[in-house]
């Protein structure tokens, strides 16, 4: 571990060296901060202001550590680990955007260590195009303007929660510790087109349903994932804005589908729920992943209003699936709301609540109800450094076919520090 700690400590010190030596001082165009100016930034911009005068690297990554202390139990005598209170192991990315021409971007984030993998891997990475001038100067700008294409490995944009999720050390976005306890997240291969106007945003996109690429059929070719979006977002005067947005996740046939499991990085709980004699470490602790692996269609409705410095987001989501031995399709439901109040210096502080809940019928047969409530508070020392605090109290229903989760809760304090550039 101590191994681990000293690498992470190191790539750090070189992200802030390249940091300085390569950055230019002036913004990318149409790209969302990684700081505190990325927050309630779901979409990435839409500028048709260039600023584009030849190539252009972007260094940057975040870094975020954790002090936890969570205590766990359930109605069984089932044995769980002993869990103390303690720091866990730091989490570090790495980023890498590149200005290639005018209109054209390209993002690749690295997993530099993570709570499943210690060491580096590339979470993925998209080229960006908001103009087509590569292929004649002002080719189809009455549409450009308007326009967005993403093509790439990337993190899909189904729904608006993941842009609030922590993204392994990228914890900025995130008013809380932990992300929602099914987390849908997953990086596939595809393309995405944008068309914003107005207010009015509208996407769709088609994927080879995969997160784990191979050529391998494993006997039947796979189906297409298509992804849509459909929503308005607007800053209506100087004190309210309203978002509302609806998005549909739907794959065919696929060896496995990951929309729920697709986080390689790790969930922020560590070890909770986890059985003594279950081995190795369940790096999605405290999660839920509700077991479809074919044919799933994935519905979620995001409310986002922010008035001065109350702000509230919900999910609304509704999911139907199965797993490769099932006949029949089960449904998953998510419920989820979110209530802070921003204040201070240019919103520098915040507290406020989450309550999450999620019911489904399993493939054993159990109707299952995990809840979890969250109080949290965070302070912003400045745009790039931000402390958070948070009381997490989470409970299993229902779980009659699973020992460890049978009467099982989780609860207590987290402390995180995020540092992000």
């Amino acid at each position: 571990m101590k191994k681990s700690l000293k690498r992470v400590l190191l790539f750090g010190l070189m992200l802030t060296a390249f940091n300085f030596y390569a950055q230019s001082k002036r913004d990318f165009d149409n790209f969302r901060q990684p700081d505190k100016r990325g927050i309630n930034v779901f979409e990435t911009p839409k500028d048709t202001i260039s600023t584009f005068d030849g190539l252009n690297v972007r260094i940057g990554g975040s870094f975020a550590l954790q002090f936890q202390g969570l205590r766990h139990q359930n109605a069984g005598d089932v044995g769980l680990i002993d869990l103390g209170s303690n720091f866990n192991l730091p989490t570090a990315n790495l980023d890498i955007d590149v200005a290639l021409a005018d209109g054209v971007s390209l993002n690749l984030r690295t997993y530099l260590s993570s709570r499943h993998h210690p060491e580096p891997y590339v979470k993925g990475g998209y080229l960006q195009i908001d103009k087509l001038d590569f292929i004649k100067k002002g080719f189809m700008d009455n549409i450009m303007k308007y326009a967005t294409i993403k093509i790439g490995h990337m993190e899909n944009n189904y729904g608006d929660a993941h842009f609030r999720r922590t993204d392994n050390a990228q914890g900025m976005y995130n008013p809380f510790v932990g992300n929602l306890i099914m987390d849908a997240f997953t990086t596939e291969v595809g393309a995405e087109v944008y068309y914003r106007r107005d207010g009015f945003i509208g996407m769709v996109g088609l994927t080879n349903g995969k997160l784990n690429q191979s050529v391998d059929s494993k006997g039947r070719p796979s189906n297409a994932s298509f992804i849509a979006k459909l929503g308005y977002d607007k800053q209506l005067n100087d004190d309210l804005r309203v978002r509302l947005t609806g998005s549909v996740y739907n794959t065919g046939y696929v060896p496995g589908a990951y929309l729920y499991s697709g986080d390689r990085a790790g969930a922020r709980y560590y070890h909770v729920m986890q059985s003594v004699d279950a081995g190795g470490d369940n790096f999605r602790s405290g999660r839920y992943d509700p077991g479809f692996k074919n044919s799933i269609t994935a519905v979620m409705i995001n409310p986002f209003l922010k008035y001065n410095g109350l702000e509230f987001f919900g999910t609304i989501e509704r999911t139907s699936g199965k797993a490769s031995a099932e006949i029949d399709r089960r449904i998953a439901n998510q419920y989820a709301g979110e209530l802070l109040y921003r204040f201070g210096p240019s919103e520098n502080f915040y507290f406020g609540g989450r309550y999450n809940v999620v019911n489904n019928e399993e493939a054993n047969g159990d109707d299952v109800k995990i809840s979890r409530g969250q109080i949290g508070a965070g302070w912003f020392m400045t745009k790039n450094i931000l402390m958070k605090a948070e009381y997490v109290n989470q409970k299993y229903d229902g779980f009659l076919n699973t020992p460890n989760l049978n009467g099982g809760k989780f609860n207590g304090f987290m402390l995180e520090a995020v540092i992000s550039f």
